[in-house]
């Protein structure tokens, strides 16, 4: 464990006796190089007096906060992910403010007139008094602040408040701009009004000098001085009431003024950094001191900091006067502030049981990390004694426990983990346990081991007290998963069946998933799974080698045209071997191989996995996304008179949309059944493709899709692997022959008003976009060695796959056929939607509708919602108006062929999907 010192003056290393001799090798002599709450000159000069001179005068003399060590050197500046958070705060505040604007119309209105009636019962003299010195004071509190800074030295918040005043201006000014040249009338009616000066001329949606002077103010940090804050409230608030008064302003006007100062200011923050206030050493030790200890020296351990939970505290060795050392931890705001969107992001997804609270005060962490040392303890487990607390200033606590010393389990050699130490760390953990404390972070690095072989369970600050059984069923998983880690899942089970007893090891199993544990195991348990899956892949790879060494050796002792049948012999067995070398280099995870442990002994143990997520990335993605795209398609819609459209519809054409909508069924069937040499039934293969029209429905297309037909193969027969193998030739061959198509297309799309053969420019750019983001990919080592594994990965069951399937030509022609013959089918339903709402004069050409159709498919493969909602439906009418179709027949027409394909099929694909399921076909 690497560790840094700070030392006082001509003091020694370290006490005499102390358990912990490596401390006094960290302690060196180096310069300190540490700093103090600011970057400006009072911190310097307060570092000069810390440090003092060691004269006799008195200056110097006693100053035990003199402090030298290798501590690292703190930067000045910090990004501060609250400030980053107030940004996105106000930049939301901003648009909720616009869009109540923009379509709550009537409401604005009458705010307006119900505000202006109230102010315009106040006394004129009053109006005009308040406005004078109103005007007066917001220019001249942020002056009197400014010079009360530079008079404290603090010339950078000064600095920083004007870069964000200037920034707020240039934003206020483009607002404005934009408000009187581009903004939706609605809007303009919301935030402008006739002036009073001049009833020809409009007020001005932003003011252009209150916006800087509010950005300024908070980014000098004025509201965190409780004197000046009542200032500035009273003089913004006297400010506005004057220009709602004199009729100068509207109240989103004032609003949305204040949202932009604000949001400027932190974002400002953001880029440049905050002054960086964490505590130094010397701080340290005199916090120590002023809580009654003598320190010595301090040194500073390293190691401890996790991927969970980036707050833990840095941690100190600190070594006494007179008495045992001491472990101290420090933590300030800043580090409290690490992962803070990890830890929001749980509390949003996982249901009820996430992190501790996102936004948590020092007191608070202080108070909650006390009480769970106090009732570890009471509880009866082995636990760091807390003896002290104390504020290190207004942005730092410290928790001082007795030294314990001793490694962690991840420290320790696979020797040394015997079963005794097994043992001993459940009897800790059902301490907890029996209190209902939940640790909540069971990782190896929270569990220490002492000189005298006593486990120590540490890093209590995130746990809970009173917790719920589904926490302390957490717990139990994750310390399964730890030892699982180092000693087997064997152990691992044995161990805790043998403390806790076989029920409460087996009724955390349906806790037993990846989402339930810290962020570190889950990081180890994918590299595992990487490592597997590089060892399976090499295993088929060399007996694909071998193999293929036995055929050419075995051709070369018979010269000659061989033979198909021992061709096709040789081809069968050179697939037998990599299908048996894949199975002997399987191996299981951990979380498998833990729970056939405990299943076992308790066979009848639920093993169904708990929901533990309110809300997957995925569907919030899919809601985002959706939302994106009804509100494209509701705003194209809101222009089209669907009446006398419906009216006039050509109802041949919507038939004829429907008939080809059905046939792709069929042709997707042979496009997939093209890449399966074994036979499968044709019609329960159509069935297969209409039950997936409903998992596209809660799934992406590339990835629903896949899985349905991946599950159809292996249940009618065809082994796993290969199972996989076809679905993915069939795919790969799907984009090939995709991109070829768009191409191709594009071509003639190009040439259609040319009378050469000259592509458009546009097929030329695009070409030339593709060509550079290839030459970035293959220049660029890691994102070359990304696409090289995923393609190596591919085609290692792939190529054998589509070696069976050359063999058979009829096969082959099925399988490219059928992909042709769906995207015909596709072309030709939108191209009959086109045409059951357009005229003769607003048809297009075929190739162009074949562009547009390529284009949204591809998107909508790649969009992470089900279906693709919104990116397809988005991408094919910005496509057909852009090929020059009109908008008021380019968006019932898309309409139409989603409709069709998309959302009448799911009733057909839900009684399809289980009919299958019921005769076990999926």
């Amino acid at each position: 464990m690497k560790q840094q010192g700070v030392h006082p003056e001509g003091a020694e290393s370290t006490s005499e006796g102390s358990p912990r001799p490596d401390a006094s090798e960290a302690a060196t002599k180096d310069t300190a190089g540490e700093r103090g709450d600011t970057g400006s000159a009072d911190g310097a000069e307060a570092r000069r007096a810390d440090v003092g001179d060691g004269s006799p005068d008195g200056s110097g003399e006693g100053n035990t906060d003199a402090v030298e060590g290798d501590e690292p050197l703190l930067p000045a500046r910090v990004h501060r992910p609250s400030d980053l958070m107030r940004l996105l705060v106000g930049l939301l505040g901003i648009a909720v403010l616009l869009a109540i604007a923009a379509f709550a119309h009537g409401t604005t209105s009458g705010l307006e007139q119900d505000i202006n009636k109230g102010t315009g019962q106040a006394p004129d003299v009053f109006s005009k008094l308040a406005g004078l010195v109103s005007s007066i004071a917001i220019l001249l509190v942020p002056v009197a602040f400014a010079i009360e800074r530079l008079i404290k030295r603090d010339g950078l918040r000064i600095a920083d408040g004007v870069l964000a005043a200037v920034l707020a201006h240039g934003v206020t000014l483009a607002t404005d701009l934009w408000v009187a040249r581009a903004a939706p009338e609605s809007i303009r009616d919301a935030l402008t009004q006739p002036s009073p000066a001049d009833l020809a001329s409009l007020t001005d949606p932003v003011h252009g000098y209150l916006a800087p002077v509010i950005a300024y103010m908070t980014a000098v940090g004025m509201s965190r001085r409780p004197r000046w804050r009542a200032v500035l409230w009273a003089v913004l608030v006297l400010y506005a009431f004057s220009m709602l008064v004199t009729g100068y302003t509207t109240p989103f006007s004032i609003i949305l003024t204040l949202m932009i100062g604000w949001t400027i200011a932190y974002g400002t923050l953001y880029a440049v950094g905050s002054p960086n206030v964490r505590p130094t050493g010397r701080t340290l030790m005199a916090g120590l001191r002023h809580v009654g200890f003598r320190p010595v020296s301090a040194a500073r351990e390293e190691g401890y900091d996790s991927q969970e939970s980036g707050d833990r505290g840095r941690r100190y060795h600190v070594t006494l006067e007179d008495g045992p050392p001491l472990d101290v931890t420090v933590v300030d705001r800043e580090q409290q502030a690490q992962g803070f969107f990890y830890r929001a992001w749980r509390n949003l997804t996982l249901r009820g049981f996430a992190t501790r609270s996102s936004l948590q005060s020092l007191r608070q962490a202080l108070e909650q990390e006390a009480l769970l040392a106090y009732a570890a303890i009471a509880a009866g487990a082995n636990a760091p004694k807390l003896i002290a607390t104390s504020e290190l200033g207004p942005d730092a606590v410290m928790l001082v426990y007795e030294h314990i010393g001793g490694r962690t389990v991840d420290s320790l050699p696979d020797e040394e983990i015997t079963d005794g130490l097994l043992r001993d760390t459940w009897l800790q953990v059902e301490a907890l346990q029996s209190r209902r404390i939940a640790h909540r972070r069971l990782a190896g690095d929270a569990i220490l081991v002492d000189r005298s072989g006593n486990v120590i369970i540490t890093d209590l600050r995130i746990g809970e007290i009173a917790a719920n059984n589904l926490l302390l069923r957490m717990d139990i998983s994750q310390l399964l998963v730890t030892l699982g880690l180092r000693v087997g899942a064997e152990r691992a089970v044995a161990s805790a069946v043998g403390v806790l007893g076989p029920d409460a090891v087996a009724d955390c199993l349906p806790m037993l998933q990846p989402i339930a544990l810290t962020r570190a195991t889950r990081a180890t348990l994918r590299r595992l799974a990487r490592e597997r899956a590089e060892r399976e892949r090499e295993a088929v790879l060399e007996a694909s080698r071998h193999a293929r060494q036995a055929r050419s050796e075995g051709t070369a002792d018979e010269p000659g045209k061989p033979d198909k049948k021992a061709v096709r012999a040789q081809a069968r067995a050179e697939k037998r071997a990599m299908d048996e070398a894949l199975d002997e280099a399987r191996e299981e995870d951990l979380l498998s191989q833990i729970r056939h442990q405990v299943l076992r002994i308790r066979p009848q143990a639920p093993v169904e996995p708990a929901r533990l997520e309110r809300v997957r990335p995925r569907t919030l993605i899919s809601i985002i996304a959706g939302a994106i795209g009804a509100y494209f398609l509701l705003s194209q819609l809101t222009h089209i008179e669907f009446g006398p459209l419906v009216a006039n519809a050509q109802w041949g054409w919507v038939a004829a949309a429907a008939l080809f909508s059905a046939a792709s069924y069929f042709a997707a069937a042979l496009a997939l059944l093209g890449f399966v040499p074994e036979r499968v039934p044709f019609l329960r293969t159509v069935a297969a493709q209409v039950a997936g029209s409903f998992v596209k429905i809660v799934a992406p297309p590339a990835v629903g899709g896949v899985a349905l037909n991946t599950r159809f193969l292996q249940r009618s027969g065809v082994r796993p692997g290969l199972a996989v193998a076809s679905v993915g030739a069939s795919q790969l061959f799907g984009l090939g022959c995709h991109i070829l198509m768009l191409l191709s297309f594009g071509y003639l799309t190009g040439t259609e008003k040319t009378p050469s053969l000259s592509p458009s420019r546009t097929v030329i750019a695009g070409l030339l976009t593709v060509a550079v983001l290839v030459l970035v990919v293959t220049s660029v080592p890691f994102l070359r060695k990304f696409v090289v594994t995923r393609v190596r990965s591919l085609f290692a069951g792939v190529v054998p796959r589509m070696l069976d399937v050359l063999q058979r030509p009829q096969k082959l022609i099925t399988g490219i056929g059928g992909m042709l013959l769906l995207t015909a089918v596709f072309v030709m339903c939108l191209d009959a939607s086109i045409r059951a709402f357009g005229s003769e004069g607003t048809s297009i050409s075929i190739a162009s509708v074949a562009v547009v159709f390529l284009a949204g498919n591809a998107l909508g493969s790649a969009a992470p919602t089900p279906g693709g909602v919104g990116a397809v439906e988005a991408t094919l009418t910005v496509g057909l108006i852009a090929v020059g179709l009109p908008s008021e027949v380019a968006a019932p027409a898309v309409l139409l062929f989603r409709l069709l394909t998309l959302w009448l099929p799911v009733l057909p694909g839900w009684l399809a999907f289980n009919y299958l399921s019921r005769k076990g076909a999926l």
